[in-house]
């Protein structure tokens, strides 16, 4: 079923946008890999492309919106430096870029976020600062060092810069596999997804674009039936890179260019995360399964047999498990 629902705000980028984003972007971001699989072909009775932003800088799609933003900061912005909320990700990818790019990087990050991420993110040279893991405390975190530092918000999701900069894994994704029928998004903040939509309908507007979240945080989906943005709150879910809420901007371009959400599960997205490093061989983090588990699970309709997704990471913290190695050694 189609979902629409009415746009809060005017959406202020197109493809061409995204397009000048990739320009910007190709010194900086990585060409990612497409891979296929056999089997999951066969389990979806689907002809399946896989867009690997696992392999991108920092190990998720978030780089590309953050250097895009960064790249068209004034010097005075640049000079004083940048903030931003992030479970992870995102914060790792800003962290990077402002390394590259000479620019201080402060870090609103809850206190539940994956180790993993945390290290990655001081590595890069960020500062942290630490708040509950609701979107309200981030939000007044955030506000309270852009007063005292005059820093400059660069928003996970809820940017245009950062929008144009995350859809150019959609462009890439359809130059080098050309038509498809349908592609299947991760949605948490809405800025992948965003991007993505915008470049289907923009390249093709009989596209079918499908977002997907998990069951336990399933706002987004929520938001479009109710045609107003509804809170995630703090939901339970292995994908932690999935539980916030979308933005105005975001629901903007959602409500206008996405066809159907379609959910998963927690069981789901462990099978789809064991799937994909056994099957394929790669490492992904279950925010990324989220976009395997409907087609493993089957009963997908798209209009027609090829199919892109988009494996938006593979920041796993895998000390657990060469923990339980190390034991049964």
């Amino acid at each position: 079923m189609s979902l629409r629902s009415h746009e809060t705000i005017p959406v202020e980028i197109g493809l061409a946008d995204v397009e000048a984003a990739a320009t910007r972007l190709a010194p900086w971001a990585h060409r990612t890999p497409v891979l296929t699989s056999t089997t999951l072909n066969e389990r979806s009775g689907l002809d399946v492309y896989l867009k690997c932003e696992n392999f991108q800088r920092v190990g998720a799609f978030k780089f590309r919106g953050a250097m895009n933003a960064l790249l068209q900061l004034d010097e005075e912005r640049r000079f004083h430096g940048v903030v931003t909320h992030s479970s992870g990700n995102h914060a790792q990818a800003l962290a990077l870029a402002g390394r590259l790019l000479g620019v201080p990087v402060t870090i609103v990050m809850p206190r539940t976020a994956p180790a993993v991420k945390m290290a990655a993110t001081e590595g890069y040279g960020a500062r942290i600062v630490f708040c509950e893991p609701t979107l309200a405390a981030r939000e007044a975190a955030v506000a309270a060092e852009m007063r005292e530092h005059h820093l400059s918000l660069i928003h996970p999701y809820n940017d245009w810069d950062v929008i144009a900069g995350q859809g150019t894994a959609a462009l890439e994704l359809l130059d080098q596999v050309g038509r498809l029928d349908a592609v299947i998004v991760p949605v948490g903040g809405g800025g992948l997804a965003s991007g993505t939509a915008i470049v289907a309908k923009g390249r093709a507007p009989a596209i079918h674009v499908i977002g997907a979240e998990p069951a336990a945080a399933d706002d987004a989906r929520r938001s479009l039936e109710t045609g107003s943005i509804q809170p995630s709150g703090d939901p339970r879910t292995i994908a932690d890179g999935l539980r916030t809420s979308l933005g105005a901007r975001t629901f903007a371009v959602i409500s206008r260019h996405v066809d159907e959400i379609v959910t998963a599960t927690d069981d789901e997205l462990i099978e789809a995360t064991r799937f994909v490093w056994e099957r394929l061989k790669i490492v992904i983090e279950p925010s990324s399964a989220v976009v395997v588990a409907p087609l493993l699970r089957g009963g997908l309709s798209v209009p027609g047999e090829r199919v892109g997704i988009i494996l938006s990471g593979g920041n796993v913290d895998v000390g657990p498990f060469f923990d339980l190695l190390s034991k049964r050694h």
